[in-house]
């Protein structure tokens, strides 16, 4: 099985100077948890609903109103390619300790997410609870 069948396609990247509020909306209205950050055409990183709770909103000198995507960021990008089989792309999630990896195509655009979420759906059950359990480790 390849991560094309299991991504989440049609993601956009915004770039770090976009609002963090602006982030949060984004989030809620596509029902997302991850939302890449790309400048001069390419990932530089990613915001997660989660680094806007610890990188952000739990900051003391954290201001919501003028905060951007580049305050709250995780500099650096991991990411598979859409024609990779899905167990490497699993693996990879797990040795990093992610939950969602952007996926690109030959050329280097990005084309999709893929996350925990979608692989359940569509992965034999025992191979997700195992990597569910060992990803799950990394957040206690």
């Amino acid at each position: 099985m390849k991560v094309k069948t299991a991504m989440h396609e049609g993601v956009d990247w915004v770039t770090p100077d976009t609002p963090v509020v602006e982030l949060a909306k984004m989030m809620r209205k596509q029902d997302i948890g991850a939302i890449p950050i790309g400048e001069n055409d390419r990932l530089i990183g990613m915001v997660t609903d989660r680094d806007i709770i610890c990188n952000g909103l739990a900051r003391d000198d954290f201001t919501s109103s003028d905060a951007t995507a580049r305050d709250v960021m995780t500099e650096g990008i991991h990411c598979c390619r859409e024609d990779d089989d899905l167990a490497k792309a699993m693996r990879h999630m797990e040795k990093v300790g992610v939950r969602r990896l952007p996926v690109i195509n030959r050329n280097k655009r990005m084309v999709g997410i893929l996350s925990l979420g979608d692989i359940s759906q569509i992965a034999p059950s025992d191979l997700v609870t195992e990597w569910a359990r060992s990803l799950s480790a990394h957040h206690h």
